[in-house]
Parts: structure tokens; sequence; C-alpha cells
């Protein structure tokens, strides 16, 4: 999914495919918002007179490139966990042997379906130090784009946590649906959190 072109992206996602889906886009969104928040950083980086501040901002950048490149990734694994699903759901049952591993199969495929999009969650999450760094110290000429950034986690975040939640309610393991959906409401209310405190820097500084 990664290398193929925005728009074939788009087309992919608009299509009767179910894959790439809403967990792949909002990866991507993730994907997007820590790109902004490295754009900042390398046109700070970048400013007249900031001379002494280039090695916090090139480290802010390259602290970007990471978070970018894992949720990218995250991406494709999200599409690769939804057709587990899928195959888990084609496979044979019509012998008692063939419906107890089928079943098997789909329990631990919905598993590793919520463990995504919950590791999605728990990276975007990592780009709010950075964005509330660019919005605090970064080119203010620059600051929209910390806000579109912002916008961007936070889409990324919830997102990813609607597809936790719906693989989570096929899955019979109590203990592990109560832990997986006690992490995604922590990350929630992280979530808005940072959102609300950096996009007051944004406003303010905005005017």
């Amino acid at each position: 999914v990664v290398k193929v072109r925005l728009r074939q992206l788009c087309n992919g996602a608009w299509g009767e495919s179910p894959a790439p889906g809403g967990g792949s886009v909002a990866a991507l969104l993730g994907a997007l918002g820590a790109s902004l928040g490295g754009m900042v950083a390398n046109l700070s980086a970048g400013k007249r007179g900031w001379d002494d501040r280039l090695e916090f901002f090139s480290s802010k950048a390259v602290e970007a490139q990471g978070l970018k490149d894992e949720l990218l990734r995250l991406v494709d694994e999200d599409t690769a966990a939804f057709n587990r699903v899928m195959a888990a759901f084609g496979l044979p049952k019509d012998s008692a042997e063939e419906k107890a591993a089928r079943s098997a199969a789909i329990q631990t495929a919905n598993k590793y379906a919520a463990e995504i999009p919950l590791l999605v969650m728990e990276t975007a999450l990592k780009s709010y130090p950075l964005l509330q760094a660019m919005a605090e110290q970064g080119n203010p000429a620059s600051i929209s784009d910390v806000g579109v950034g912002l916008i961007a986690t936070r889409g990324c975040i919830e997102g990813a946590g609607l597809n936790v939640l719906i693989n989570l309610s096929g899955l019979k393991d109590e203990g592990a649906k109560a832990s997986l959906g006690k992490r995604v409401h922590e990350i929630s209310d992280k979530n808005e959190a940072a959102f609300e405190k950096i996009s007051e820097i944004v406003e303010s500084t905005i005017g």
C-alpha cells in the first residue's frame, strides 16, 4: 500500500475492497502528522540567525522521520492483519477438527488485528512532544503546519482506537479484551489532553 501513488491509495480506499480501510488510513494520518512536525523542524533548522539551534532542530527532524517510517510500516501491517482475519474465516469447516482449527485461527487473527492499531495509537502518541516543541520553539511562520500535524495525529489515534475496539468485539479471550480495551481508553485520554494543550499554543501563536 505504502509504495502506491496517493491517488491509487485513495481509489483503493474508495473502492469495493475492504482493505486498505480505516486502520491503514488512520496510520497514514499519523505518518502525515509526524511528517509535518519534521518539516517544521527542518525549516527551523535552516532559519537564518538560528544557527545555535541547528542541533536541536536536526535531532527533532530525525525523531520525526523515525515516527513517520514506523507509522508507514503500520499502514501495510494493518492491511496484512485484516487479510489474516479474512484468510482465517476462509478456512474449511466441514469436520469438527476443521471447525476447531478455524475458530482458533479466527481468534488469533482478531487479536493481532486489534494489536496493530493499538501500536498505531501508541506510536502516534509519541508525536505530541515533537509537535509541542515545534509549537513552542519552531519557526512561527510554520505554526499552521504544526496545527495540521496536531489534527492529523489526533485523527490517527481516534481512528486507530475504533479499529482496536471493533476487532475486540469478536474476541473470546475476556482477559485480552479487557487489557487491550483499557489501553485504548488510557491512550484516548492522553490524546485529548495533549491535543488541547498544544492547540492552545498554536491558536495563541496564530493570534
